[in-house]
């Protein structure tokens, strides 16, 4: 629904406005607590806060871990998928989350891919038809107090490496 959605309005609005709206409006997303405040016009770069306030707050009054968990689950895939576009297949694998101390404030992360690492993407994506990335990324205060370290471990593929391997998988 959301990417015919998108494909829609992106006849109108420019790819990183209907990234950070569509994001923003998701009532998936809003449940996280979380807002896109920032989308480079490449969509490269993508900034979130996320409030801290009594829907987030636990018995200690600091933020619940799984809002912050939450809040930088999607990104990382979708973003992806709006970089690469419709010839790939990227899905969430895993994520690992350290916390490093409890977040008693508005926290914030910032989703990132160089151009260098999203050619090197396609590269080893055309050379073994599929990998597993991992990617970082620090919750932290406005004063880069770090909060939380999550690591993403994002699978991506081929669309027609991926068909032939759903194909085979479901023939056994």
């Amino acid at each position: 629904m959301y990417k015919a959605i998108f494909a829609f309005m992106s006849k109108y609005f420019k790819k990183n406005t209907l990234f950070k709206i569509l994001f923003n409006i998701s009532p998936m997303y809003r449940r996280t607590n979380a807002r896109l405040i920032e989308v480079s016009e490449d969509v490269h770069k993508v900034k979130i806060k996320i409030s801290l306030n009594y829907k987030n707050r636990n018995y200690m009054g600091t933020m619940f871990g799984g809002s912050m968990l939450s809040a930088t689950d999607p990104i990382y895939m979708i973003q992806l998928l709006q970089i690469l576009g419709d010839d790939y297949v990227v899905w969430d694998k895993a994520t690992n989350i350290r916390f490093k101390k409890p977040a008693n404030q508005h926290s914030y992360a910032i989703f990132e891919f160089t151009e260098q690492e999203i050619v090197q993407i396609k590269e080893d994506v055309a050379q073994n038809n599929e990998i597993d990335l991992v990617k970082n990324l620090y919750i932290q205060s406005s004063t880069n107090q770090i909060f939380a370290v999550v690591d993403k471990t994002i699978y991506i593929s081929t669309k027609s490496h991926y068909k032939a391997k759903k194909k085979k998988l479901n023939r056994q």
